[in-house]
């Protein structure tokens, strides 16, 4: 039709011009409303001087008519003046969609705009055509192949036009029956255990499986290939593929044709090409040798192998391809791995994007990868654990390399960060009779003023309570990565009023703490603390906290007649601290695979006013099950004992058991020794441990939430340092025993929010201990909720 009519053009100069050929000395145009006369003029291949005829008149139709600005073109003479007379395409002044829900209305209008349908263009009717047929190639690729699509177009003022798309798109064709032909090796359920498609069954209605898609059918054609081809049969290949579907377009019969061929045995492995890195090297990598059956798996991952220690090299666009050559008549296949390692190339800039709130200077010394060396994947994702464990960066970091232009072997390194909330913080005001005004309040920023260093504050006032903490962190105290923590801390509590023991205790302390790094994942750090304190009992305290602070110290008493008297200790410590920890994981917080093992070692230096040491170990492993799905096994162990005249640990130096963070499901600090008023009094001996199944949650919610299910076993022991009585009084041993270890099982969900980490658990013991009228028994505490500090 659009030939006839541009015939039909043509042919117009013969009647509306004279036939003699004339010399052109003015041209105007005529029936414009949006388009410039420029515009015309510019595609016209007339100027003014030319001599034109009925062919040059012809060839000028036909360029105007060829930009698709116009629905019709005529030329006429005015004695010497040369007129064109146009008629405007309409343009589209707005076009809506309606009735789409497979599909978001951003994507279409994006993809509508690329076959020429967007506001502002120019109105052409073959467009409706185009529309119609790329969205009925979306809907179809989607199994809907009930789609109906309407288009209506308004003629509106300005020769403008309206246009509306209706969508109906119908429901999605299901499949009912998939089969394999030619499979005489497998069974066909085996083959398609892994398809993404499937028919109907009691899981469909979650899982979508059965409803159609050309992606899914093609994913799981290359499923198919690989099924054989790691099991041997290397000449595998699918014949064809037939989708037919029912009359009323709800029903698909999928239909797969497969040549199994000879299942084939390794003759030979050869590496050939430029080895850039000695071939003993390599062949370590090759995980396949001669006399195994031929897998076409195997093969990809020792290339993927041989690729990354080539990228560990400078090599990152090392080319790795297997080469099978199959010998059918012995069904045997050589393999040969072609190496193409190109040029080496180095790395020019490194440059850091969506992130602003931290000073450069962090970030690259956070880097392994240097600028000017040559670019290394190992030492990139080392960079990239490295600054997505900084608590102000979100999980996720990724990188891209860029060419130099006019330098084939150089790059920029351009790193893709997002910053998060960098600490937590909290408040309150309030007001009681019995403790007058109280202030409470507490801040941590782990990003102090763009620097890196975590700066952290805790206030709490009372009559009866005070404390008050500050601490600062540098963690690149010299740019070899050593760090250094000063902390000071004041505490007077005149009054308990938690679950513990009562003791009324005064102290005051500060702490000076260096790191020193000995390798990339191990860290050695040593320190010293400084505690004066003062615990005070009375007569209605409990005998463990009377016999404490009368045997060790300086001890002192205050009668208050009528036989009632204060108890006192007043004593000083310097306390000598070492630690070692060992941590590989990729990210600080919620970590989905890695080790950490922290050891802690203290003790007080000879001639402090009471002795003891300390020993926790901490070992902490992520393994991977999936991609998102992953186990993590956390085990504790602690040790607390005195040393010299002190007949104890401090009380303050005890574990306790039990609690969002220990034994889930078990009364927080009540697990473990009982003093005599059936309240916890912690124990020199810690044993816990925690399994939990990682449950993957959506990808929006996984940097600041997790969820899981655990199994918890522990308690806390005491060596037999602090004498302890039951009901009746009478003597009872909490010594270390691994019957009175007490378990769990049950959901936990942590939550990063601004005040904090917040930690829900359901659990249900399962070997709690009831009690009788002499042993106190175990409190069980089965939903559980707290708030700690996460960074």
């Amino acid at each position: 039709m659009k030939k006839t009519l541009l015939a039909l053009l043509v042919l117009l100069p013969l009647t509306s011009m004279a036939a003699a050929n004339f010399v052109v000395k003015d041209m105007r145009v005529e029936g414009l409303q949006r388009i410039s006369e420029g515009t015309v003029f510019n595609y016209l291949p007339i100027n003014i001087g030319d001599t034109v005829d009925n062919i040059r008149v012809g060839e000028a139709i036909r360029s105007l008519y060829g930009q698709n600005l116009f629905d019709d073109v005529q030329m006429r003479r005015d004695e010497d003046t040369l007129v064109i007379v146009v008629k405007e395409r309409p343009s589209i002044e707005n076009f809506t969609i309606d009735g789409n829900k497979d599909i978001k209305t951003e994507d279409l209008m994006e993809s509508l705009r690329n076959v020429g349908l967007a506001r502002g263009r120019t109105f052409d009717e073959s467009v409706l055509d185009n529309v119609e047929m790329f969205l009925r190639e979306q809907y179809y690729d989607r199994g809907k192949y009930g789609v109906e699509i309407t288009t209506d177009v308004q003629d509106r003022p300005n020769n403008t036009v309206r246009i509306s798309i209706d969508v109906k798109e119908g429901e999605r064709a299901k499949i009912r029956q998939v089969n394999i032909i030619g499979n005489d090796s497998f069974d066909e359920d085996d083959i398609r255990e892994d398809f993404t498609l499937d028919t109907a069954n009691w899981l469909s209605w979650i899982r979508q499986d059965d409803r159609y898609a050309k992606e899914a059918l093609e994913g799981d054609l290359e499923i198919l290939r690989s099924y054989y081809m790691d099991r041997g049969y290397a000449d595998f290949r699918v014949e064809s593929t037939q989708v037919a579907i029912s009359p009323n377009k709800k029903d698909i019969f999928v239909t797969i044709n497969v040549r199994e061929g000879d299942v084939y045995t390794i003759s030979d492995v050869k590496l050939v090409g430029d080895m850039v890195v000695p071939e003993a090297y390599l062949r370590r990598l090759v995980f396949i040798q001669p006399g195994a059956v031929f897998n076409q798996n195997i093969l990809t991952q020792s290339a993927e192998f041989m690729q990354f220690r080539l990228g560990e090299e400078g090599y990152a666009n090392a080319e790795i391809e297997p080469v099978p050559e199959l010998d059918r008549e012995t069904k045997e296949a050589a393999i040969t791995f072609y190496l193409n390692p190109q040029s080496r190339v180095y790395v020019r800039n490194i440059k850091f994007n969506g992130i602003s709130e931290v000073d450069d200077e962090v970030l690259r010394r956070e880097m392994r990868q240097m600028e000017g060396a040559y670019l290394s994947n190992s030492l990139m994702d080392r960079s990239k654990i490295l600054l997505q464990r900084l608590p102000y960066v979100e999980p996720g970091v990724d990188y891209r390399t860029t060419p130099v232009p006019g330098s084939p072997d150089m790059v920029d390194v351009d790193v893709d960060l997002e910053y998060r909330m960098p600490g937590q913080f909290s408040g309150g005001v309030g007001f009681s009779e019995s403790q007058g005004l109280l202030l409470n309040g507490s801040i941590v920023h782990t990003n102090f003023l763009g620097t890196g260093n975590r700066v952290a504050l805790e206030l709490n006032s009372g009559r009866f309570q005070k404390l008050y903490s500050i601490s600062h962190t540098d963690p690149y105290r010299t740019m070899d990565g050593v760090h250094r923590t000063l902390s000071v801390n004041f505490r007077d509590i005149t009054q308990f009023t938690s679950a513990s023991s009562d003791f009324s205790t005064t102290s005051a302390g500060a702490t000076v703490d260096y790191g020193y790094p000995i390798s990339e994942y191990q860290r050695l750090s040593f320190g010293l603390t400084f505690q004066h304190s003062e615990l005070v009992s009375s007569t209605n305290s409990t005998q463990q906290a009377q016999d404490w602070v009368l045997n060790n110290g300086s001890p002192f008493i205050q009668d208050l007649g009528n036989g009632a008297a204060f108890f006192g200790s007043e004593f000083d410590t310097l306390e000598l601290v070492a630690s070692w920890s060992y941590d590989s994981r990729n990210r600080s917080l919620f970590a989905t695979r890695g080790t950490r093992q922290q050891l802690f070692l203290s003790a007080t230096i000879p001639g402090s006013d009471i002795e003891f040491y300390q020993a926790r170990y901490n070992f902490t492993k992520y393994f991977p099950i999936t991609s998102r799905w992953a186990i993590r096994l956390n085990t504790e162990l602690g040790i607390t004992e005195a040393l010299g005249d002190t007949t104890a640990a401090p009380p303050y130096k005890q574990f306790f058991g039990g609690g969002p963070q220990s034994i889930r499901g078990f009364k927080e600090s009540f697990l473990g020794p009982r003093d005599s008023f059936g309240r916890p009094y912690g124990g020199n001996v810690l044993v816990a441990s925690q399994l939990e199944l990682i449950i993957p949650l959506p990808e929006k919610f996984a940097s600041q939430a997790r969820a899981s299910l655990f199994y918890d076993v522990g308690n806390v022991f005491n060596s037999g340092e602090v004498i302890f009585t039951d009901k009746l009084g009478s003597p009872v041993e909490y010594k270390p025993d691994l019957d009175e270890l007490r378990a769990s099982v049950g959901i936990g969900i942590q939550w990063l929010a601004p005040l904090g980490l917040f930690r829900f658990s359901y659990a249900l013991p399962l070997n709690e201990y009831v009690g009788n009228d002499r042993f106190f028994g175990d409190e069980i505490e089965r939903f559980q909720f707290s708030i700690g500090q996460a960074f």
